[in-house]
């Protein structure tokens, strides 16, 4: 969402032009930046909303992504935003509305783990120094075992000859 539509949605709402709600919330967003930047403690907290605060992050040495050359990066102030509790619990709430969307997928029915605890699940492959290789006849580890899902299980797994 943009200031734009922000001012927008604030106007509809309260019966006021856009250019008065425009002007107020400018001044909301030029009184927060003021009050980071002048107040001795460079912090602004607003109830049930979350708190603002200026903080001096330290200076260290980090690495060049591109070429590895290890770099010394000086310190600087940033700007650090901590939700409020009510900021918190609706951003819960979502997480918990989108957990029970993806439980209702089919790939998810009838599985009783929480969905943000999977992880990405690999075949089980052995590698040993063997040529002569044969398909495998049991399915490498699924996340679908145990729970009775009747899921097909594509992998490129294989077992070792005997030889």
């Amino acid at each position: 969402m943009t200031k734009k539509e922000i001012v927008k949605q604030i106007s509809d709402e309260m019966g006021e032009t856009q250019l008065k709600v425009k002007d107020i919330v400018q001044k909301t967003f030029d009184a927060i930046i003021k009050t980071l930047v002048e107040d001795s403690e460079h912090r602004i907290e607003l109830r049930n909303f979350g708190v603002f605060e200026v903080k001096k992050r330290a200076a260290r040495k980090a690495r060049n992504p591109r070429t590895g050359d290890q770099v010394f990066v000086g310190s600087k102030f940033v700007v650090t935003f901590k939700p409020g509790k009510e900021m918190e619990e609706k951003v819960r709430e979502l997480e918990r509305a989108e957990d029970e969307r993806v439980m209702r997928t089919p790939a998810f029915a009838g599985h009783t783990a929480e969905p943000t605890s999977f992880t990405n699940h690999a075949p089980a492959i052995s590698h040993t120094p063997s040529t002569n290789h044969v398909p495998a006849t049991e399915p490498a580890h699924s996340p679908y075992e145990g729970n009775g899902s009747s899921a097909p299980v594509t992998s490129n797994s294989y077992v070792p000859s005997a030889s």
